[in-house]
């Protein structure tokens, strides 16, 4: 039974408080669960169903703001999947990334809105059309957790699995967002148009060419202009930098919008092209900047979409939500990952196995259910509900196995213990910066700096020596423990 302790609306004047409480709850719920390998996204999940109204009764029920806060917070989280996009190392598994966003997605909503159709006989939305709407709302693998599980659990896996992965799951949200928007506005105009199902069903799949050639060349072009104009300019913080970089994410996305262009896809290519593109000063600063901003949304974004959450609204969709997420999971993610991955011979099929497990589901399906609701479709609570717990069920199925299945495949290796260089940064041409620890058997020749004698083209740049940091010169004396930061590059000797 409800508490109803709270009402709260998107003005209240409580509304930092409340969302402050359940912000630390969340961070500290989220160290315990890391402990026993829960995907802290799913806590935010939970603490925002128990603070909800069948919880503490925390009313919040504004589905619009939600889906306009939830909107926001996506962008973000697709900009900063953007700026951390390596296309090194993305590169070669480009083709393999696109297929899965694109085919693979059509295909999982193909297949999962066939058995829909077969199983409810249209129960969810109007007549068979209805069914492909669930799958197109559930059928992008989320980008906020699969880039929140590979990073929690330090996943380092074979074969190129990991920029594969975060390629699709950042470019699959905006075809999926579109092909949703698309069937509900066939779905809502069905009743006052003669037009036919498959005349509107193929100018909806006009529509989505058309908006994907104009994000990408929007994308691409606002991503050249940014080139030019952060190679150019010169501001006094790195705050500036990334408040600037931001806006011309946002601006990209708005513009794309204005042509009728996929926003979100727009938002994305830019990103990419300032990642890898432009010469950015203090990038790992800039970096962090994004780390903390994508952070900051994706938790808010699920407490929130929490507290809309009803559980006492959803037992009558639990048997459809297990029924069709299991099919999901088992059949029409792993058939759309064979068939869109068939031509890449490279990959082997534990790898293909592996892709199969990680349709991941999250913030992203639930804010997309937004939609209908808002859009007065019939049945559109139960989409909801049944979007929500199947959303659940990915998280603890899928999102808890992920390390233990990728290591029973063998799919993952060991990585060299992360370089600590105290936030300096170099440019790329000037060498790397790696770290190394003074032991025993380095001070056996002498015990100064200039009796280790490092190779040409190796120099220290700092000794840390407990709290302390020490300018380097020849005749320092080194004691067991110093860490020392080097540089490797040329050397004109």
């Amino acid at each position: 039974m409800p508490l109803a302790l709270f009402s709260v609306n998107l003005m209240s004047e409580y509304l930092l408080l409340f969302m402050s409480v359940l912000v630390f709850a969340a961070i500290l719920v989220m160290k315990i669960g890391s402990k026993y390998g829960v995907p802290s996204l799913l806590l935010f999940l939970i603490i925002g169903m128990v603070a909800g109204a069948d919880g503490l009764g925390l009313e919040f029920a504004d589905y619009a703001g939600a889906e306009s806060i939830g909107h926001l917070a996506l962008t973000i989280i697709i900009f900063t999947a953007g700026l951390e996009t390596s296309l090194e190392h993305t590169r070669p598994v480009l083709r393999q990334g696109v297929s899965l966003s694109t085919a693979g997605l059509l295909l999982t909503i193909l297949f999962t809105g066939t058995f829909i159709y077969l199983v409810f006989g249209g129960q969810y939305g109007v007549a068979a059309l209805g069914c492909f709407l669930l799958p197109a709302i559930m059928g992008s693998t989320d980008s906020a957790s699969v880039f929140s599980i590979l990073n929690d659990k330090k996943l380092h896996l074979r074969e190129n699995l990991a920029p594969m992965l975060e390629l699709e799951s950042g470019s699959n949200d905006p075809l999926a967002y579109t092909t949703t928007l698309i069937l509900i506005q066939i779905i809502t105009t069905m009743q006052t148009t003669a037009e036919s199902a498959g005349a509107m069903v193929l100018k909806g799949l006009g529509i989505i060419v058309l908006q994907i050639v104009i994000g990408v060349a929007i994308g691409l072009a606002v991503g050249q202009g940014a080139r030019w104009l952060l190679n150019k300019i010169s501001l006094p913080s790195v705050a500036l930098y990334s408040i600037m970089i931001l806006s011309i994410g946002f601006f990209a996305n708005g513009i794309a919008t204005i042509l009728h262009g996929n926003g979100l896809l727009a938002l994305y290519i830019t990103a990419i092209t300032i990642a890898n593109k432009v010469e950015l000063k203090r990038k790992k600063d800039i970096l962090s900047f994004f780390d903390g901003m994508t952070w900051l949304v994706q938790l808010l974004m699920f407490l929130m979409l929490g507290l809309l959450a009803r559980p006492s609204t959803m037992l009558s969709a639990l048997g459809p939500a297990l029924l069709i997420g299991l099919f999901m999971m088992f059949v029409a993610r792993p058939a759309s990952v064979l068939i869109s991955l068939a031509p890449f011979r490279g990959l082997s099929f534990k790898s293909k196995l592996f892709t199969s497990w990680v349709g991941l589901k999250g913030a992203g399906p639930i804010l997309f259910a937004l939609a209908p609701v808002l859009a007065g479709i019939d049945g559109s609570t139960e989409i909801f509900n049944v979007v929500f717990l199947i959303t659940l069920l990915s998280m603890v199925l899928q999102g808890m196995t992920l390390e233990p299945f990728a290591r029973m495949l063998n799919l993952t290796y060991e990585q060299d213990p992360e370089v600590e260089t105290f936030g300096m940064e170099i440019p790329d041409e000037m060498g790397l910066l790696r770290d190394h620890i003074v032991s025993g058997d380095d001070l056996s020749r002498g015990s100064t700096l200039r009796d280790l004698s490092l190779p040409h083209g190796i120099r220290v740049m700092m000794v840390r020596r407990g709290d302390r940091f020490l300018v380097p010169h020849g005749s320092m004396p080194l004691k067991e423990g110093d860490r020392l930061i080097i540089i490797m590059g040329e050397s004109d000797d």
